[in-house]
């Protein structure tokens, strides 16, 4: 049995992982899928200040208090790039492994949003609700050609996603190279390995998904494989320990 600590990404709590966690129990592993603040079930907890500290604190306050160790730290997208690698950090020593989905850390000093192209930046500007928090995106026109993206998944991507509280993107990870000691798996959908590769020539948001030793996966699909392809992704999870 492994002890998997389940982190989504922009937009999605908990409940984006509900098979995925249930396959994995279903496995004999221990399960625990988080709801970062102001998301989810936690999504009344939202504030202008909700930033990557605070999320960081939601995970390390998670393994403290339910008293876990040798944990499997799975991390899609934004929790991937900077809150999977800023806990490690901070606490290596309860890590026994890194699984990034469709993502890869992001290197010190950088932040979510720092990632993306300017214009994209430009675009999640001036799309901020209220100044300070980022609506979800067109699932449905997102989720079109997607195969086994059924409608019922894309009402509850429709009904469950909240905002994004906009200082997770801007404020940059700080990291001291700690967590690098630790194993790594990257499991890629969005985009292959020879892709990961030539864009790591060019981008240094990149540099760390091309570091020695890491192992790699690929699920072809869309940016959330846990929507429709949990199974699949299940099965990675449970073959990586």
């Amino acid at each position: 049995m492994s002890t998997y600590v389940l982190l989504p990404g922009f937009w999605l709590g908990a409940w984006a992982w509900r098979s995925v966690a249930a396959d994995l129990r279903g496995r004999g592993h221990d399960v625990h899928a988080l709801s970062l603040t102001g998301l989810g079930e936690r999504v009344h907890l939202a504030r202008p200040d909700t930033d990557l500290e605070t999320h960081v604190t939601d995970v390390l306050n998670l393994i403290r208090y339910e008293d876990l160790h040798d944990v499997v730290l799975v991390g899609h997208s934004y929790a991937g790039s900077v809150v999977v690698p800023s806990v490690a950090d901070r606490m290596p020593d309860r890590i026994d492994r890194l699984v990034f989905v469709d993502s890869g850390p992001l290197p010190d000093g950088m932040s979510q949003s720092g990632f993306v192209p300017p214009e994209e930046q430009a675009r999640n500007a001036a799309l901020v609700g209220d100044g300070w928090r980022l609506p979800p995106p067109p699932w449905a026109e997102l989720a079109a050609d997607v195969p086994g993206v059924t409608e019922e998944a894309v009402r509850r991507l429709v009904e469950l996603s909240a905002p994004q509280p906009w200082a997770t993107a801007t404020a940059p990870v700080r990291l001291t190279g700690a967590w690098e000691e630790l194993p790594r798996l990257h499991v890629l959908c969005s985009f292959g390995l020879e892709q990961l590769k030539a864009r790591a020539e060019t981008s240094p948001a990149f540099r760390h998904m091309t570091d020695d030793g890491l192992v790699f996966r690929e699920l072809p699909s869309w940016h959330w494989p846990m929507v429709n392809r949990a199974a699949e992704l299940a099965a990675i999870l449970d073959e990586v320990v």
